[in-house]
């Protein structure tokens, strides 16, 4: 049996596998409803499950205003001083950067949104390309974004793997012909997670580029 090919590339999902932002999440939903919607039970586990997908999307999923999203936008950009890089992350980026391996970023997020919170964060140069929802014609789980990655990081599918702690992610780097790879780190759910057939399931940022030294081996 021919052996796989190296993984040379890594494109990673932001939310859940960079960053944690879950509580900044939580408040900017539970406002977004309550201005537009109205009531005191925002429906945010519903929301949960569709993390990873691009948010007007996940409006339109659940039946939901598509005018959530201004200030859904708007509270998140106000509270994106809360959001923390994951223990580990800054220590992986750098060694990929040390090993020479491509990043980029495929995000459910707008592009500028999520250039804005990773300059925030001091991490936007760690990465040669930030690619947003709203920047390929079908967001995740359709291959678009992921395509994109590679065509700017000009690798073969073969080549790269694709991080996320979302099914979406999973079914994204499945389709793009690019091995998913499931962070469970974060706030993903593990089962769900394990039943999308990922590749491999990956429990800390280091794992990350273990797996590119494993495979360049």
């Amino acid at each position: 049996m021919t052996p796989p090919s190296p993984i040379t590339a890594v494109i990673f999902d932001l939310d859940g596998v960079l960053v944690d932002s879950f509580a900044v999440m939580r408040q900017a939903f539970e406002t977004a409803y309550a201005e537009v919607v109205g009531g005191d039970r925002p429906p945010f586990e519903d929301y949960r499950r569709h993390l990873g997908r691009y948010f007007p999307d996940i409006m339109r999923i659940m039946g939901l205003p598509a005018e959530m999203e201004e200030p859904f936008v708007r509270e998140s950009q106000r509270l994106a001083h809360q959001v923390r890089i994951y223990d580990g992350v800054p220590a992986m980026l750098g060694l990929l950067r040390t090993l020479g391996v491509p990043t980029a970023v495929a995000t459910g997020k707008s592009g500028p949104r999520a250039r804005s919170l990773l300059g925030q964060l001091g991490l936007l140069r760690r990465f040669d390309a930030v690619i947003g929802s709203d920047e390929v014609r079908r967001p995740k789980p359709a291959p678009d974004i992921v395509e994109r990655a590679l065509a700017v990081l000009a690798v073969p599918a073969s080549a790269a793997v694709m991080v996320g702690d979302a099914v979406t992610d999973m079914r994204s780097a499945q389709s793009a012909g690019v091995r998913a790879a499931a962070a469970v780190w974060g706030e993903g759910e593990e089962a769900d997670l394990v039943a999308a057939n990922p590749d491999m399931v990956l429990r800390h940022p280091m794992a990350v580029p273990m797996l590119v030294r494993s495979r360049a081996a």
